[in-house]
């Protein structure tokens, strides 16, 4: 798996980025939708991911964020950062955008038309105002619920600085790869994507395990979204380090990290194994 270059020199500063974990109910349990990254892709290539991806300058637009559902109720403080109310909604504008860019599944109300045909005219690099005037649609900022937020550690030349949010999959949409920069997509309860990734058949960065098994410890979305609801999202930047010539993450909890407290449920430090990351 490619995880990008090691940073050389002056460190990057990280980019702003949305990230969905969009679940729906199934017969043995709840599960999360995940795309398979083109190999071609210079970061996390090969690997499966949830949808998500680089915020825009023009998802904080005051035409965009004028297709907010609710947007004179918005609450700047969900995302638990002291930010402008129009940088903190593009973060939610990012996620949705990303979600119909990425997974096909548009979080918005009265949408009219084929979603089909507007996902490719997004993806074709249409705006995403006269996308969703097409449809007679507006973003609904509260189906996505505010989870953790995962900062690319510094020994990383591209950093993302992303906000992961929970949704639950409108009815009557389906979910699917855009066949491009994903080239498959499964859903999968948590325990099995884990699974996967402990006999090798998928690949996973990091943060996205961690938040599989966190996702793992709760019996049903309601369960999920009541803990992401009861609390800020945590801020988790992992901190990379070698100890005897291999290497390690710290994370929030662990005594090589600056931040004492655990941030979320699972372990504290990875180690890596010259295939994939494991607790220490």
């Amino acid at each position: 798996m490619k995880f990008g270059p090691e940073a050389q020199g002056e460190v990057a500063a990280p980019r702003d980025a949305a990230t969905v974990l969009l679940l729906r109910d199934a017969p043995r349990g709840f599960e999360v939708f995940m795309v398979k990254r083109s190999g071609l892709s210079d970061v996390l290539g090969e690997a499966h991911v949830f949808p998500g991806g680089k915020i825009d300058a023009g998802d904080s637009s005051p035409d965009v964020l004028a297709r907010i559902d609710g947007m004179d109720q918005f609450d700047t403080g969900a995302l638990g950062e002291d930010l402008p109310r129009e940088r903190a909604a593009g973060m939610f504008v990012a996620a949705a955008r990303e979600t119909f860019e990425e997974a096909g599944v548009l979080l918005a109300r009265g949408a009219r038309g084929d979603l089909a045909a507007a996902r490719a005219r997004l993806n074709a690099k249409q705006s995403l105002v006269s996308v969703l005037t097409g449809l007679g649609a507006t973003l609904d900022a509260a189906a996505l619920v505010p989870w953790v937020r995962w900062v690319t550690p510094v020994i990383l030349a591209k950093r993302f600085d992303a906000r992961f949010f929970l949704a639950v999959a409108p009815s009557g949409q389906e979910a699917l790869h855009d066949d491009h920069e994903a080239v498959a997509s499964v859903w999968l309860r948590p325990a099995e994507a884990l699974a996967g990734y402990d006999n090798g058949s998928l690949q996973l960065a990091p943060a996205t395990w961690m938040s599989l098994q966190h996702l793992a410890l709760f019996d049903s979305i309601g369960s999920a979204l009541a803990d992401a609801r009861s609390r800020k999202p945590p801020v988790i930047q992992p901190h990379g380090f070698a100890l005897e010539g291999v290497r390690h993450l710290a994370l929030p909890g662990d005594p090589m990290h600056q931040t004492r407290e655990r941030a979320i449920p699972g372990p504290v430090r990875l180690k890596w194994d010259g295939r994939k990351y494991l607790p220490a």
